[in-house]
């Protein structure tokens, strides 16, 4: 059975908080592959970025999502980790996967700290780049995929998720 609900989705789409959440009210543990990313590398995210280069960054994150090996858990993933196909396929082997799709005018309101969050991307990408490049992804791993966005609060988001959950 898949006891794992993985979250994907924008930098900043809420896969952090929306994780905790939910990993509370199901009684799962949380695991969080940027914080695993910055326990590795012994930095922040936005510092690899700056001293190793994307395509270190990108590296490790791979490595990081092939290494879970959890039961029962809530994994909220980078924003970037759907570039993974193999990291991907891995997780949802034991995993419902849940897309938080939020509309890009809601994530340029909530992205003002894109060039210090860590975010994966190239030199001159914007974010409806990432948006255009990563929603096919999003949207190609998606087992339930829930709108959410600046009209929604936190638990409305959980809500819908447990419901999709709950309903297969």
């Amino acid at each position: 059975m898949k006891n794992n609900i993985i979250l994907i989705g924008m930098p900043s789409c809420g896969k952090s908080v929306t994780g905790v959440l939910l990993a509370k009210i199901l009684n799962k543990q949380y695991i969080d592959v940027d914080l695993m990313i910055q326990a590795r590398a012994g930095k922040g995210l936005q510092a690899i970025i700056n001293e190793d280069g994307v395509e270190a960054f990108k590296k490790l994150e791979e490595k990081v999502m092939l290494s879970i090996d959890a039961q029962n858990a809530v994994i909220a993933t980078g924003g970037s980790g759907v570039y993974y196909e193999a990291a991907m396929e891995h997780l949802k082997r034991n995993g419902v996967t849940v897309y938080i799709n939020v509309p890009i005018e809601d994530l340029k309101k909530r992205l003002r700290n894109i060039k210090t969050r860590g975010v994966a991307m190239g030199k001159g990408q914007t974010i409806d780049d990432l948006y255009n490049m990563r929603r096919p992804l999003y949207e190609k791993y998606a087992d339930i995929t829930v709108v959410s966005g600046n009209h929604n609060s936190l638990e409305d988001t959980v809500e819908k998720i447990l419901e999709k959950i709950l309903s297969q």
